[in-house]
C-alpha cells in the first residue's frame, strides 16, 4: 500500500567562509529539552523517522492463522476494487486449508510463494506450540520474507498485523510475529487487528491463549484494534434481520459488501464468517485508506499512535464502523449525515461489547472517507462532545482525518477510533475466564510440554493482565472529578 505524501529531503547546510577557526573548539549545546504537556509524550525515534520518510510510505499486511487470512482476503480483495493497488503481505498459516483456498480463488494471482509460510499439522488451539515450537521452527524464514518484503518499500511505515486470539496459531506466532517485528524493526509502527473469541467458544483453551497472547501485545504493540466474534455475529445478526423482513429497499442493496463476498444477500446461518469477516475488512480499509489516497486532510498512521495513545500500554483502540451496510442512494441528505456520526459513538455500532458514551476517553479520531466537509465533521463534534466523558487534562482530544475517496458503494463512511475505558470490561471477563480453567490447573499439561514453557509464563501473564485492568480502574476513578469547558473547540486536522 503506498500513497503521495508531501516532504522532501533536506539539503546538506555548508559553514560560512570567514575567519579561521580556533583551535580549541567549543562542544556544542545540548539540544533543547521537548516541553511536555500532561498525559501527552515526546516525539519518540518512531515518529522521528515517520516525520522524515520520503515522498512514498507504504505498509505491510501480515495475516497470521485461519481467521487472519481469511479477514486478510476480504480485505485485499476490496482494496483491490478500489485500485490496482500492488500489495505487500506476508501469509502464515500452520494448516494449508485457508492459504490454499486463497490461492485457487480469485487472488491466486495476486500473491505468490515467495509471501507464503505454511505447515500442515496446524498449532492445536495451542499458545505454546505457535509460539514457542513453531515460532522457533521458522524464525529464519519468517525474518527472511518480512526483509525481503520491507525491501520492496520506499518507506515503510507500518506493520498491520491481522490475527484471532483464541486459536493455537494465530494467538502464539502471531504474537511471536509481533515481537520479532520490534527486533527486526524497531522503528516501524506495529498495528494489531485481534479478534477475541466470544464466552460461548468451542475451543475450551481460548482463555488461556489469550491471555498469553495479551502479554504480547501489552508489551510489543504499538496499536491494538480489539474485536469480539460476539460483537460482530450481532451486528450480522441485525443485517439478516433486515434481509429476512424485506427492509433492504433504502438501506442495503442486495450486493452490499457487508452482506456477502459474493455480491448477493446471503443469510448469516449460510455463511455466517464471511459476513463477518466482511466487516473486519472494512474497518481495516478505512485505517488505511490515507496510505492509499492522496489528500491533503489525511491522516497518516503514525498520527494515531501519537495523539491516540498518551500511555504505552493503554493502546487498545475501541473501533466502531459506520455505515454498515452499503447504502442504495448516492445523495445523502445532511440529516443522514449527521445520523452517521451519531452512530460511530451508539453502543450497536462498536466492534466490542461496549459503550463509550457511559465511559471515559483518552482521545477519540474520526476517520472520514467521501464527500463530507470539514465544516461537517466540526459541527457534529460540537453537537456529540457534550454528551461525551473525556479526561479532565485532554477535553479536546480529537483527531480528524477527511479522505476524498469513498469505498466502492458507498458516498461516505466513518471510521471511529477511542481510546476509551469501555474495554475494561471486555478484559475483566477474559481474566475470569482464565481463573476458572487455572484454579483447577486444567489443560495445563498441554503446554508445559512444550520446550521453552513453564508455568511461570501463565503467571506473568495473568498479572501483567491484571495490571491493565488496574490502570484502566485508576481512570475511571478520576470520571467524578470536575470537568472543564474550553473556551473554543479545537480539532486536529
Amino acid at each position: 500500500m503506498g500513497r503521495s505524501t508531501a516532504g522532501g529531503r533536506w539539503g546538506e547546510g555548508g559553514r560560512a567562509v570567514g575567519k579561521p577557526r580556533p583551535p580549541q573548539r567549543r562542544p556544542p549545546p545540548p539540544p533543547p529539552r521537548p516541553l511536555r504537556r500532561r498525559g501527552f509524550r515526546a516525539p519518540s525515534s518512531k515518529e522521528k523517522a515517520a516525520a522524515a520518510c520520503p515522498a512514498m510510505t507504504q505498509s505491510v499486511v501480515v495475516q497470521v492463522g485461519q481467521c487472519g487470512n481469511q479477514v486478510g482476503c476480504r480485505f485485499w480483495d476490496l482494496a483491490l476494487r478500489e485500485h490496482a493497488a500492488v500489495n505487500k503481505a506476508l501469509l502464515i498459516d500452520m494448516e494449508e486449508g485457508v492459504v490454499n483456498e486463497i490461492l485457487q480463488g480469485p487472488l491466486r494471482d495476486v500473491f505468490d510463494s515467495k509471501q507464503l509460510i505454511t505447515d500442515v499439522s496446524g498449532s492445536g488451539n495451542n499458545w505454546a506450540v505457535g509460539h514457542k515450537l513453531y515460532g522457533c521452527q521458522y524464525r529464519e524464514n519468517i525474518v527472511e520474507k518480512l526483509r525481503k518484503t520491507a525491501e520492496h518499500c520506499d518507506c515503510l511505515q507500518c506493520f498491520f498485523i491481522i490475527h484471532s486470539m483464541g486459536g493455537g496459531t494465530g494467538s502464539g506466532l502471531g504474537t511471536f510475529v509481533l515481537n520479532l517485528l520490534e527486533d527486526e524493526f524497531p522503528e516501524v509502527y506495529r498495528f494489531v487487528t485481534s479478534v477475541y473469541p466470544s464466552g460461548e467458544d468451542d475451543v475450551i483453551t481460548s482463555p488461556y491463549n489469550s491471555v498469553l497472547a495479551m502479554k504480547e501485545l501489552n508489551e510489543h504493540a504499538d496499536c491494538v484494534l480489539p474485536i469480539e466474534n460476539e460483537s460482530l455475529f450481532e451486528i450480522v445478526n441485525k443485517i439478516h434481520q433486515m434481509v429476512n423482513s424485506g427492509k433492504l429497499g433504502s438501506t442495503v442493496k442486495q450486493n452490499s459488501m457487508i452482506t456477502s463476498s459474493t455480491g448477493s444477500a446471503k443469510t448469516a446461518q449460510e455463511k455466517p464468517f464471511d459476513a463477518m469477516n466482511n466487516i473486519v475488512a472494512n474497518l481495516l480499509l478505512n485505517l488505511t485508506s490515507s496510505a492509499r489516497f492522496e489528500g491533503s486532510l489525511n491522516m497518516d498512521l503514525n498520527e494515531i499512535s501519537m495523539n491516540l495513545v498518551p500511555f504505552p500500554r493503554l493502546h487498545y483502540l475501541v473501533s466502531s464502523l459506520t455505515p454498515l451496510y452499503t447504502l442504495a442512494d448516492v445523495n445523502v441528505p445532511s440529516r443522514r449525515l449527521d445520523q452517521m456520526f451519531s452512530d460511530a459513538f451508539s453502543r450497536d455500532h462498536q466492534l466490542i461489547q461496549a459503550d463509550p458514551k457511559h465511559n471515559l476517553y483518552l482521545a477519540c479520531a474520526l476517520l472520514v472517507r467521501g464527500n463530507v466537509q470539514l465544516s461537517d465533521l466540526r459541527r457534529n463534534i460540537e453537537r456529540l462532545k457534550p454528551s461525551l466523558h473525556f479526561v479532565s487534562w485532554n477535553q479536546e482530544g480529537w483527531k480528524t482525518g477527511l479522505c476524498s475517496v469513498p469505498p466502492v458503494g458507498h458516498s461516505h463512511s466513518l471510521l471511529a477510533l477511542a481510546n476509551n475505558t469501555c474495554v475494561k470490561p471486555t478484559f475483566i471477563e477474559l481474566k475470569d475466564r482464565f481463573m476458572k480453567l487455572y484454579k483447577k490447573k486444567a489443560h495445563l499439561h498441554h503446554y508445559l510440554h512444550i520446550d521453552g514453557m513453564e508455568q511461570s509464563c501463565f503467571s506473568e501473564a495473568i498479572s501483567s493482565l491484571s495490571d491493565l485492568i488496574e490502570e484502566y480502574n485508576e481512570l475511571d476513578a478520576t470520571k467524578g472529578g470536575p470537568r472543564t469547558d474550553p473556551s473554543r473547540l479545537k480539532i486536529a486536522v
